[in-house]
């Protein structure tokens, strides 16, 4: 049996094949599968460490961006995914395995495009509300389609369509007991912490946002910023003279990257997220912690906008768009919602009624159940 996953190049499109392919992993040892092989196709490896634990073999496969915009490089990507397809082509035909699971992103165009061509099963998740070009193109063929969002099935044929949820890694699915995770991060018990989020590679508007409000934050709450890689000296350095003769500047920790266990911790410890409207919603849903979600404005279909409001129709989140999103409004939208424990309850059970827990062990069971088929 062989399995090939395949997504665009971000958190969005990886950790989710990582949550399905920790599942088919483990499918695959219960019924002592023999043989068995995943390979990941993309243009980098995102997480090497991630795809070495899970047993992920990487095949590099170059493709160029599909931009909705005038940029000269659209000219030199059409000839990056000419040459991507031919390779993909290449390679899925060495490989040739039994169904390719596509999360979507530009990076998985020629491995679907290889697939097509050499008629193998299609598996398509979709996370978003509303499908990016590569998803609602390959739904039309694909022999199952899940998606994230219930306002997505309408995109997608409805025999092949399922509202699964969306996958989560098994390690951060729940988060630790709230005095282990405040003694990991050396808070204090009787403040709320307040988990601020932009994604894997950060997010300028929200840092800048964070930064700006610091000390009026830090009198009421303690805080863990992920500022992103990209991102995190310029925040640290900016965070270390704001915070300069600031009594609390013990309450802040700025991170570049949160690893899994420390993901764990502060999904124990947090009375409150804020975050970009990604992916990052399934994770805060399980969760059960209510959030604040800032869309970014311009995105492929506005789809990050449309997965707010989506979400904050639950009554699980706020939403604060990016032209409100100063030091004032932000702050005062934390206060007003920590501040009444009635909202704040009525947000972390809503959050958790969103959830659908198990959506990764239902996607990889089907993926195996097509992939063994396709061998026979």
């Amino acid at each position: 049996m062989k399995i090939v996953f395949t997504g665009g190049g971000t958190g969005g499109h990886f950790y989710p094949i990582i949550a399905v392919a920790q599942k088919v992993n483990q499918i695959i040892s219960d019924e002592k599968i023999i043989g068995a092989k995943l390979y990941y196709f993309s243009d980098n490896p995102y997480d090497k460490e991630a795809l070495f634990e899970n047993g992920i073999i990487f095949e590099e496969v170059k493709a160029g961006k599909m931009r909705t915009y005038f940029s000269f490089k659209n000219f030199s990507d059409i000839f990056k995914t000419f040459f991507g397809v031919i390779n993909g082509i290449y390679k899925m035909f060495s490989i040739y395995p039994d169904v390719v699971f596509c999360k979507g992103g530009y990076a998985s165009f020629p491995s679907i495009v290889a697939a097509r061509i050499l008629r193998i099963p299609v598996f398509v998740h979709e996370s978003d509300t509303a499908p990016g070009r590569v998803n609602k193109w390959a739904g039309k063929f694909a022999k199952r389609v899940a998606v994230s969002f219930k306002d997505a099935v309408s995109f997608f044929p409805p025999k092949t369509t399922a509202w699964t949820g969306q996958p989560i890694r098994t390690e951060i699915e729940h988060g630790a007991e709230r005095s282990e995770a405040l003694k990991y991060f050396k808070f204090e018990s009787s403040l709320p912490v307040i988990f601020i989020i932009g994604g894997s590679q950060g997010a300028e508007l929200i840092n800048n946002t964070v930064l700006d409000a610091l000390p009026r934050l830090l009198e009421n709450y303690q805080i863990v910023h992920q500022a992103g890689v990209n991102n995190f000296k310029l925040v640290s350095g900016r965070a270390e003279v704001v915070l300069a003769d600031n009594p609390n500047k013990s309450r802040y920790l700025v991170m570049p990257f949160l690893n899994p266990l420390a993901l764990k911790m502060v999904a124990g410890a947090s009375s409150l997220v804020v975050s970009r409207a990604g992916s990052q919603i399934f994770e805060i849903a399980s969760w059960g912690i209510p959030s604040i979600l800032v869309p970014i404005t311009k995105t492929n279909l506005d789809h990050q906008k449309k997965n707010a409001f989506a979400y904050a129709r639950t009554g699980a989140c706020s939403v604060i768009e990016e032209m409100n999103m100063t030091a004032n409004i932000f702050s005062s939208e934390i206060e007003r919602i920590i501040g009444d424990k009635e909202t704040l309850q009525r947000m972390a059970h809503s959050a958790l009624a969103f959830s659908k827990p198990g959506a990764s062990l239902q996607i990889a069971r089907e993926l195996v159940d097509m992939a063994l088929s396709h061998e026979k």
